[in-house]
């Protein structure tokens, strides 16, 4: 193909003998409105990244690999990395909204496949974090619905300040064991596993496993490509600063926990870091509780405004209706396409075990990342030239992203059918 961004806009005699664009020019239409910078994308990042799940998930990875969690969350990093910088290089050739199935289409020149993929995103994107009566539920979605709408700028601000909040949660625990645990970095000899021991290698690939999902975020920075100033040279930075800062702080954490409350009381815990703030300080532990609802919020409205972009890109570019791709000529923002969006979460959110939603939407996520990591190794294999200033990987790392993802898959299923 002569141009990877070309490719990514309707062809438009097709599309519309089919009905699915409108006779208009896009140039005549709304757009959406490029003003995030390289700060505000990385806040959004981080904002889907280290959701509410990390409040959480630290006794999981405890009653796995004990003292060697943080390794774990290590090694999930690394492989998480390959289809980081694949990302990194695809947002620079196609910077489109519906990134993953915008990828596809380039790719393999195929409609169904990037409706499928853009579908299989809205889908995991769609679970979130639980809350407790079908009534709240249902306000606080058609509120951080309210702000997806509102303009991206404003809900990027808005998603930033409680990105903030939420990342300031997991500094304050870090910061307090530092000031109270005393044998916090005499012990740091204990993380390291000891392979000698039976069971271990299984152990420790179990947690990494479980910590993969901590990471999944990165890769929502593709579907506001179209908002973003520069994406070809903003965006692979942010999903570096993005992966980066979640690895760090992720380790930390988890070492605070575990050498500040005994592993038993650790592990059997539903909200083990508000009880690692209350024993290393004395303090409530509504606090870290507070935080914790925070950061639920902020995976709602970040994920609202992703999917929204999915949808928006899959009708722009002809594979739903065009009316998914209209843009509102006040906010700049994809009103039906978000409205939907909210529909959807609302619905899995009410009618659907959050536990069932949680496995789907993993699975769903691998099979994404592998789909987008092919999608450039094919891309590269059939020689298209990158844009200028795009971010080039080698040629093998696209294809062992896919290959990582794939044995994640299968390391997936095995755990989901031996549960």
């Amino acid at each position: 193909m002569a141009a990877c961004i070309a490719t990514a806009r309707p062809r438009s005699a097709r599309l519309r003998k089919h009905g699915r664009v409108d006779v208009k020019t896009q140039a005549e239409q709304p757009t959406l409105n490029r003003t995030l910078s390289l700060a505000q994308a990385t806040l959004y990042g981080l904002g889907v990244t280290i959701g509410a799940g990390i409040y959480v998930l630290i006794g999981a990875a405890a009653a796995r690999s004990a003292m060697s969690a943080p390794i774990a969350f290590l090694l999930a990093a690394v492989v998480m990395s390959l289809t980081a910088a694949s990302f990194a290089e695809l947002v620079g050739r196609v910077p489109v909204a519906a990134g993953e199935a915008a990828y596809a289409r380039v790719a393999f020149n195929s409609d169904a496949l990037a409706t499928a993929v853009g579908l299989f995103v809205v889908c995991y994107l769609s679970v979130f974090v639980g809350l407790p009566k079908s009534v709240l539920v249902t306000i606080v979605v058609f509120a951080m619905g309210a702000v997806a709408a509102w303009g991206i700028k404003e809900s990027v601000l808005f998603a930033g300040a409680l990105t903030l909040i939420e990342t300031a949660g997991l500094v304050l625990i870090v910061v307090t064991g530092i000031l109270f645990v005393p044998d916090l970095f005499s012990r740091f000899a204990e993380a390291l596993p000891s392979f000698a021991v039976p069971g271990t290698t299984s152990a420790l690939l179990s947690t990494t496993l479980l910590a993969v999902f901590a990471f999944i975020g990165f890769e929502s920075l593709a579907n506001v490509a179209e908002e973003v100033r520069d994406p070809a040279t903003t965006l692979p930075k942010a999903i570096f600063l993005t992966l980066v800062i979640s690895t760090i702080l992720y380790m930390l954490v988890i070492w605070v926990a575990l050498v500040a409350v005994p592993l038993p009381e650790l592990i059997n815990s539903s909200a083990p870091l508000a009880l690692v703030f209350e024993r290393v300080t004395g303090a409530s532990p509504r606090i870290m509780s507070a935080i914790a609802l925070i950061a639920t919020l902020n995976g709602i409205v970040v994920q609202i405004i992703m999917a929204s972009r999915v949808l928006y890109g899959l009708g722009r570019q002809g594979q739903l209706p065009s009316i998914f791709g209209k843009v509102n000529a006040r906010s700049r923002t994809p009103t039906l396409a978000t409205a939907v969006t909210v529909a959807l979460v609302l619905l899995f959110a009410l009618f659907l075990p959050l536990h069932e939603l949680a496995d789907l939407a993993s699975r769903l996520t691998l099979l994404v990342f592998a789909m987008a990591n092919l999608s450039l190794a094919w891309i590269k294999r059939r020689g298209d030239a990158p844009p200028e200033h795009a971010w080039i990987v080698p040629t093998w790392v696209p294809w062992a992203g896919c290959l990582s993802c794939l044995a994640l898959f299968v390391m997936e299923l095995s755990v989901g059918d031996g549960m």
